[in-house]
């Protein structure tokens, strides 16, 4: 089980960009354990840039998920403040992570890009008591299959579903809840 810090040491109140940058650290955590777990569990990636895009896929999923989750809490500005917020810090990171990999260039756009269109798409699947359905959990696990390596790539979907999304619920809820607190 991943554990994350997701209090704040001092005692003020923090704005809606300063809980962004904290949840997107976490969010981003959340997404790299998720990728260790597929490879621990011997699906097969081949490479750096192979893990970013399916981290991608986490991250997409994630940012939908916190934002379903404070969409009965926050105001709409609110909620956008805190979703692009989100979104910004998590392209930072890919930016740096890709341009690692990979080399220079634009890497942002795409992920800025990719969060808009899984949005969109999350947008249509329902959620049952805080936690998302299964046509939401299949719809992510297919994504994940799409961008894994070819060996055991039948058996992605079912571990997504199963183990991986249910690993990523709790991390999740603990730190919205605390960093909103």
């Amino acid at each position: 089980m991943l554990r994350v810090k997701s209090k704040w040491n001092a005692d003020r109140e923090h704005t809606l960009h300063e809980i962004g940058g904290a949840a997107a650290f976490i969010i981003w955590r959340i997404a790299q354990q998720g990728v260790l777990n597929l490879e621990n569990e011997g699906f097969q990636t081949d490479t750096n840039a192979q893990r970013l895009d399916v981290m991608e896929e986490f991250l997409a999923f994630l940012v939908h998920l916190a934002d379903r989750l404070k969409a009965d809490v926050l105001e709409l500005e609110e909620r956008r403040a805190f979703i692009t917020s989100l979104a910004q810090h998590l392209a930072d990171r890919m930016q740096e992570n890709r341009t690692d990999a990979l080399g220079k260039g634009e890497y942002r756009q795409p992920l800025i890009d990719l969060l808009n269109e899984r949005a969109a798409d999350y947008a249509d699947f329902t959620m049952v008591d805080g936690a998302p359905g299964y046509a939401f959990k299949r719809y992510f696990g297919e994504h994940v299959r799409a961008v894994m390596g070819e060996r055991d790539n039948q058996w992605i979907t079912d571990q997504v579903i199963d183990v991986e999304v249910p690993e990523t619920l709790p991390p999740l809820n603990k730190a919205l809840r605390d960093l909103f607190a």
